[in-house]
């Protein structure tokens, strides 16, 4: 499954593709891996993109393969003072959605959070059910650091939650194992 990547962008929502992200955002397969299964309204969204773009702990980008709008990509939480932040991400083009994105989309954000944001950790908060996620990141690098038993309360069950991180002293001693094409970052 999945297209050849030919290139990856990755860049700021425009506010044309305001409607799209915010169907994206409630689509029962995308909301499944997210803390919340939101009921969006374009107003909500104009508020959210006129927020967000003033935000300075959170980053929001449209992932752009092969020059179509795929996903979105966020850096959130981002703690200057402890260095560090988490970051999430997802693909909502079924057909754009593969493992070699996957990793290619992880790694630079390693790239992107420790040489460009200057921080000394990123770390990822996983459902517990979602192996393959969880597969990736430690694929990846990153490592699982514990778990939060019964921590998001969703659809009346309650979830574990994974936690995992990298530092950029690990990053640095393993990145030259991989081998993956710079993610274009556009403003």
């Amino acid at each position: 499954m999945g297209t050849k990547i030919e290139k990856v962008i990755w860049r700021p929502v425009r506010e044309e593709e305001l409607e799209m992200v915010m169907n994206w955002r409630m689509q029962p397969e995308i909301t499944k891996y997210m803390y919340t299964d939101p009921v969006l309204t374009i107003e909500q969204q104009r508020k959210w993109y006129q927020t967000s773009r003033q935000d300075k702990d959170n980053e929001t980008y449209m992932i752009e393969v092969n020059e179509i709008p795929a996903g979105i990509l966020n850096i959130t939480d981002i703690d200057r003072k402890n260095q560090r932040c988490t970051w999430g991400y997802y693909v909502a083009v079924k057909e754009l959605r593969s493992l070699d994105l996957a990793l290619m989309l992880e790694w630079n954000v390693y790239d992107y959070a420790f040489y460009h944001l200057g921080l000394n950790k990123v770390a990822g908060e996983i459902f517990s059910f979602n192996k393959a996620v969880l597969r990736i990141h430690q694929m990846c690098g990153s490592e699982i650091e514990g778990k939060l038993k019964e921590h998001i309360y969703k659809n009346g069950e309650f979830y574990d939650v994974t936690l995992t991180g990298i530092t950029k002293q690990r990053w640095e001693a393993i990145k030259e194992n991989f081998h993956y094409a710079a993610v274009e970052m556009h403003s």
